[in-house]
């Protein structure tokens, strides 16, 4: 019956461009109509991150809630938590349409959507709104497009959302901003990051953790100077990765389209840049690894390669809201198979593997 739910889910909302159909599945779960059962707490899966104590270790990545409105029902799917975003100070209306294309015959999607959101009043608002709720909700906070100071957004997304959200996300690696992406370069990045640190330690609150969202696109000497720059500016980890310009081995018509590649083709790559960052920053600083997750098995790998956490969107696109249920329940199962009391245990087993893997 899982399995005939979300083929039929899928079917239908296919029916639609891929804009209008995000939309629906926005207002689905803004219904409150239970689309799935939880799975069962499992302490086995329980990690410690950053200060934040996660009932499990997979999360919703940015992209998909933009404006925070539905972050507990992504938690009622099964979640460990969710991630809102990105927002900007102002609201802004993104790129042109169409924006976001399905590569169905490679599990992925093709975007060009450009920080479409409504910005941080009517974000923060909604955060408020559910203010002493439990669950852990993280916030995604970029920049706006004809910004004079694009280091200044980022200063007020830390001072709007410090106190809202349980960690925030630095986000300089989407490729649909134009020139975003160069913040990642070196003596950028640190004018960043330390003036990030500085709004973090002048807000209301200033330990709430802060992430950095890579492209996985960067070389060597560039991963390099990020983990040198988040050592030195105190970030407390990095989310490894955003979409990529890549396009090697598509089949899908759509493959031509300009934008950032999510979804399975984006596996491999991203995973063998998240075990070079843990190289580079040791066993403690938190990663996070995104790109192509979709079963509990490739979750399993991310964690293998270095990864304390996990983030998927693209998978659930293709698979439906049970989804996440499905592979927190397989990690369950993993854990058990493998005989160990936490799923961190598995951590890093794979990293010279994942890490010898060609990048450039």
């Amino acid at each position: 019956m899982r399995g005939l739910f979300d083929r039929v889910g899928r079917r239908l909302l296919f029916a639609f461009d891929p804009e209008t159909a995000h939309g629906l599945s926005i207002a689905g779960l803004k219904s409150g109509i239970p689309l799935c059962r939880p799975p069962a707490p499992d302490p086995r899966l329980a990690v410690t991150v950053a200060g934040l104590s996660f009932p499990n270790p997979l999360g919703m990545a940015a992209g998909y809630d933009k404006n925070a409105e539905v972050p507990d029902a992504l938690l009622s799917l099964g979640f460990g938590f969710a991630e809102i975003g990105t927002v900007t100070p102002l609201a802004q209306p993104g790129n042109p349409k169409p924006r976001i294309f399905r590569l169905e015959a490679d599990a992925a999607v093709i975007n060009r959507l450009g920080f479409n959101n409504e910005g941080h009043e009517a974000a923060a608002a909604r955060l408020r709104a559910r203010a002493g709720r439990d669950g852990i909700v993280g916030a995604n906070i970029g920049a706006n497009k004809d910004a004079a100071d694009r280091i200044a957004d980022y200063e007020a997304g830390v001072a709007s959302f410090a106190t809202l959200a349980s960690y925030l996300t630095v986000n300089i690696s989407s490729p649909n901003t134009p020139g975003l992406r160069n913040l990642q370069g070196r003596a950028q990045l640190a004018e960043l990051l330390g003036r990030v640190s500085a709004a973090r330690k002048a807000s209301d609150r200033p330990d709430v953790p802060i992430f950095l969202k890579i492209a996985p696109d960067l070389t060597q000497g560039d991963l390099e100077d990020v983990a040198a720059e988040v050592a030195a500016n105190g970030i407390d980890g990095v989310i490894v990765s955003n979409t990529s310009l890549a396009r090697d081995g598509l089949r899908s018509p759509a493959r031509a389209e300009t934008g950032g590649l999510s979804g399975k083709p984006l596996f491999a790559r991203s995973t063998a840049v998240l075990a070079r960052m843990r190289r580079l920053v040791g066993p403690k600083l938190a990663l996070i690894g995104v790109g192509g997750v979709d079963s509990a098995e490739s979750a399993a790998e991310k964690i293998r390669a270095g990864a304390d956490l996990v983030q998927l969107y693209t998978g659930m696109v293709y698979a439906g809201p049970t989804m996440p249920g499905r592979i927190v329940s397989g990690l369950s199962q993993l854990a058990a198979r493998e005989g160990v009391a936490s799923i961190a245990e598995l951590r890093d087993a794979h990293v010279d593997k994942w890490a010898a893997a060609p990048i450039e």
